[in-house]
């Protein structure tokens, strides 16, 4: 069994985040949602909890940040090509994302930066496959 990452994120309404995930196109597992949880399904090992604030605190006894004014973390997703990141960072941005930074064009590698509704700071990124396997470096590409 291949290893399985699960971010777990405290948000301040979990439908409006549920909606807007599924706006980027993805899916939401109904398995591990509740009112309090929605499961965000990136890929077969990358998943998005996504806990209301209450809920996010049973997990730790440390203050939460606010991701509207501090970063917690920088998630970055693969793209299977520069038209899906374009697709997700424009889906971002037209149902309530934020713009973060410029596009990243390296040429071997594009990506672009948004924000959810709360705050929290999400990466799309696409590598051309041969620099990604190593077969080209990347002034090769």
């Amino acid at each position: 069994m291949a290893t399985a990452i699960f971010v777990n994120l405290p948000v301040s309404d979990v439908q409006r985040s549920s909606s807007f995930f599924t706006a980027l196109g993805y899916t939401i597992n109904p398995q591990f949602s509740d009112d309090s949880t929605a499961c965000v399904v990136f890929s077969d090992t990358i998943y998005a909890m996504l806990l209301a604030e209450a809920r996010f605190k049973d997990f730790t006894p440390k203050v939460v940040a606010d991701a509207r004014t501090a970063t917690e973390a920088i998630i970055c997703l693969g793209a299977a090509s520069r038209a899906d990141v374009d697709r997700i960072a424009d889906a971002a941005l037209a149902n309530g994302g934020g713009r973060v930074l410029d596009p990243q064009d390296h040429g071997f590698m594009y990506g672009r930066s948004f924000t959810d509704p709360d705050g929290h700071i999400w990466e799309v990124m696409w590598m051309d496959p041969a620099v990604a396997s190593g077969e080209k470096a990347p002034d090769q590409a």
